[in-house]
């Protein structure tokens, strides 16, 4: 695992990394006692709206643009390995046939699994992004 990416708004189309290293007495640090599969769960867990992805997922910049334009919302965006992508949980939404299987990228929002993009931009147009997104806390209000 990479690290934690937390981006900025796409103004530069940029974001802030942040390193995880076991030197660190923050409590995103990597225990290196824990299994790969227990720190995934441990960030599905531990932040609102996470995206699994791998380095030049095409579709999880269209993911977090959308997020971050339609619902001003800052996912948690981790860039796994590709011997760290078995370790994902399957659930709810893992079907999106068009994304490797249904696990690249991998969206979690309030620790469930919605999948990937096809499974977000329908939430979007069907209205359920935003109350699910409330629910969890990632926004506070709908503003129209």
């Amino acid at each position: 695992m990479q690290g934690v990416r937390r981006y900025s708004p796409l103004t530069d189309g940029g974001g802030v990394t942040l390193e995880l290293t076991t030197t660190t007495n923050s409590p995103l640090a990597i225990d290196m006692t824990e299994s790969t599969e227990m720190r995934i769960r441990r960030l599905i867990s531990e932040n609102p709206v996470v995206i699994f992805t791998r380095s030049g997922c095409c579709m999880c910049h269209v993911m977090k643009r959308l997020l971050l334009s339609a619902v001003s919302v800052h996912p948690t965006v981790i860039q796994l390995e590709e011997e760290e992508i078995a370790a994902l949980p399957d659930g709810a939404g893992a079907g999106d046939a068009a994304e490797d299987g249904g696990k690249m990228p991998a969206m979690y929002i309030g620790g469930t699994r919605v999948g990937g993009l096809e499974s977000l931009v329908a939430l979007h147009l069907s209205g359920r992004l935003v109350p699910k997104l409330v629910e969890v806390g990632a926004i506070t209000e709908m503003v129209l």
